[in-house]
């Protein structure tokens, strides 16, 4: 390209950039600003960046009139990360009657290298209707939407009929011990009556036309939990084999692991799910889904799922295998192995159960034992004022898309709540297709579309469940 096309280009590109800006709103132009400034802080683990993107926040709500009173930030020491949750109070009129509605999102994001994106991961990048950079999607979108939101309604003068509390947790994506601290240590800021998830749940594109399909409003998640199989050898001389050693016997543990299914389990919500999934379904997985749902101990049916990968997890705990370690040196026989085997495991499955059924199917050859203290929780009731609410809500930006209950099978800062007794309810507000997520990879992006959408959503959805009164 010579000098003269360069500066065409830059010309033409400055023009485009000012005649985008000029078509947003206020709100949206200060959405946009949030969302550019939170993502060029990287609160990655290990950077003890997130009390940063804490302390801006608060800056902004500060300068948007919230008393400082109601603005809290907490910080909290983990192991190799000085992190931070944020406690934002909007306060209602109390006509209501009710507790509060918890908003919850995460301001730490997944590790990113400048060297492998092709965009620099922490400048917020507009391109082809496209933003690009780390937390776009997970979960800065969130963040920003949530925050954007509050400052909108404040500058209206919304007064709402019931408290509305914002938090922000700083380690979601890794050990979620600023969540956890905060729900113990300081449930007086954010004790609620129900908590809103802005890092779960949202809608789904077709592929083919981009046309919204659906909404997944997510009510459950699986509980993570990683176990340790051990098998143990006296060892000896390499020049010496014998048949007992301890990586066949981790061998065969494994083959045994390859085979084990646990129990069938269900709940409303995945029921819900597979029956609103089967009419979209083709072929013998869709009338599988519509089994299943019709009658939960249909065996044949959750063996047809239990195949495709991006349903396995409807209908049962799942356990793979994930690391293995083992041997001493290269010259002599073992005498210690481990298999890390990964769990996600069904709400309201016990964790004893779990390990009882790791320990019988891997044998007396091997020892299973369970890592750290995992965190379980229970399905959040369909409530049905949360589920109008967000189909109304929906409506304002994709009039067509139905509301569908979801589990999914990892996790979120939402288990946390749950586990507390704050029912929580994944409700993001983007759309997108599943060939455009790209959370935790390489040069994740949000359609620029999807994210103003978002902040119109946010807004609806606050002001009609904040503008009630008891059921």
């Amino acid at each position: 390209m010579t000098p003269r096309h360069i500066a065409c280009a830059l010309i033409a590109f400055a023009i485009a950039s000012t005649t985008l800006a000029a078509d947003l709103d206020a709100n949206q132009a200060k959405a946009r600003e949030i969302y550019a400034r939170v993502i060029s802080i990287p609160s990655q683990l290990g950077n003890d960046k997130v009390p940063e993107v804490a302390q801006y926040l608060a800056g902004e709500f500060k300068a948007a009139g919230f008393p400082a009173d109601d603005i809290h930030i907490l910080p909290f020491k983990g192991e190799g990360n000085n992190t931070a949750s944020l406690v934002v109070r909007y306060r209602g009129n109390g006509k209501s009657g009710l507790k509060p509605i918890l908003i919850i999102a995460h301001m730490d994001v997944v590790k990113a290298k400048r060297e492998d994106w092709v965009r620099d991961p922490f400048t917020l990048t507009e391109e082809n209707g496209f933003f690009y950079g780390r937390g776009t999607f997970d979960d800065k979108q969130g963040v920003t939407a949530v925050a954007a939101t509050f400052l909108r309604l404040k500058a209206e003068k919304f007064v709402p009929t019931r408290d509305l509390i914002l938090c922000f947790s700083g380690d979601e994506e890794t050990a979620q011990d600023s969540t956890a601290d905060t729900a113990k240590n300081h449930r007086d800021l954010i004790d609620a009556e129900f908590a809103l998830n802005a890092d779960a749940g949202g809608g789904v594109l077709d592929e083919q036309t981009g046309k919204a399909l659906y909404f997944t409003l997510q009510t459950a998640e699986k509980y993570y939990a990683d176990f340790t199989v051990t098998t143990h050898n006296q060892g000896g001389h390499s020049s010496q084999p014998r048949a007992d050693n301890a990586i066949f016997d981790i061998a065969a543990a494994i083959d045994k692991l390859r085979a084990l299914r646990l129990p069938v389990m269900s709940n409303e919500t995945t029921i819900a799910q597979l029956k609103a999934a089967s009419s979209r379904t083709p072929g013998e997985l869709g009338k599988a889904f519509a089994a299943f749902a019709a009658n939960p101990k249909d065996e044949a049916a959750a063996n047809v799922i239990w195949n495709d990968p991006a349903y396995v997890g409807l209908t049962r705990t799942t356990c793979i295998p994930t690391m293995i370690d083992g041997g001493h040196a290269p010259n002599a026989l073992p005498q210690t192995v481990k298999l890390n085997v990964n769990c996600r495991i069904f709400p309201g499955h016990k964790l004893e159960d779990v390990l009882h059924s790791l320990q019988e199917a891997v044998g007396k050859n091997a020892e299973v034992k369970v890592f750290g203290t995992p965190l379980s929780s229970d399905p959040s009731p369909l409530r049905k004022d949360v589920m109008d609410a967000v189909a109304r809500a929906i409506k304002t930006i994709q009039p067509d898309a139905p509301v569908v209950p979801g589990q999914i099978s990892g996790a979120t800062d939402g288990l946390v709540y749950r586990s507390v007794g704050i029912p929580t309810y994944g409700v993001d507000g983007n759309f997108m297709k599943a060939s455009e997520d790209f959370s935790h990879g390489l040069n994740e992006r949000l359609s620029t579309k999807s994210f103003y959408d978002s902040l119109t959503y946010w807004h609806a959805l606050l002001k009609d469940l904040s503008s009630r009164g008891k059921r």
